[in-house]
């Protein structure tokens, strides 16, 4: 959607998510005369890799809430250890805290528990050794992978540039409310339903 008019520029039905996909929604926008002064995204490493290669002087905003999600799927609420409850927090701390002093937590964090992170435990029926605390180390290695697009939104405060998509999910649970309340209906009528709601969509 485009910040300014407040309104659904562009859609089309896929069967997969893909980074082809969103070059051929970007080609089109490109031929409607659309600019991007900047992109967010949600955690689709694919996807953001993509945009940084085909826009490299455009800045990327990860969203914020989708790295969240990504630190919850590896560390539950109740975490076992204090290393995943204290990076759970720094995590869950993102939205409101700026990228210096995320980043000096997030490399505090790693200085205190790098050994813990290299602990390994031998595979049961094997001669193998893997890392003990593997779901940690990928919540970490996600934060820290993705530390240089989390902050895009404070390092260009003229662009406005929000720090979630927030407001393309919010349309999206929308219109999934408005299908289910219609599930009988047939996959035409459907379609036909979703293309109406996005061409009259405005905020």
């Amino acid at each position: 959607m485009a910040r300014n008019v407040q309104k659904v520029l562009h859609w089309q039905e896929i069967a997969t998510e893909s980074t082809s996909e969103y070059e051929k929604c970007l080609r089109q926008l490109e031929n409607m005369d659309y600019h991007f002064t900047a992109i967010v995204v949600d955690g689709r490493q694919g996807v953001r890799q993509f945009l940084v290669k085909k826009y490299p002087a455009t800045p990327i905003q990860l969203c914020q809430f989708h790295q969240i999600e990504i630190v919850k799927r590896y560390i539950p609420r109740r975490a076992k250890t204090e290393a995943g409850k204290e990076l759970r927090r720094i995590a869950l701390g993102i939205t409101r805290t700026y990228e210096e002093e995320f980043t000096k937590a997030l490399d505090g964090w790693h200085a205190k528990y790098a050994e813990f992170l290299k602990e390994k435990s031998p595979v049961e029926g094997s001669h193998r050794w893997r890392y003990t605390h593997r779901r940690l180390r990928s919540a970490y290695r996600s934060l820290r992978t993705n530390l240089p697009y989390l902050f895009t939104f404070q390092n260009h405060p003229a662009l406005k540039i929000p720090n979630t998509t927030n407001h393309c999910d919010g349309l999206f649970s929308h219109l999934k409310q408005k299908i289910g309340i219609h599930r009988g209906i047939s996959k035409k009528r459907r379609k036909q339903m979703i293309d109406y709601f996005l061409e009259n969509f405005s905020n």
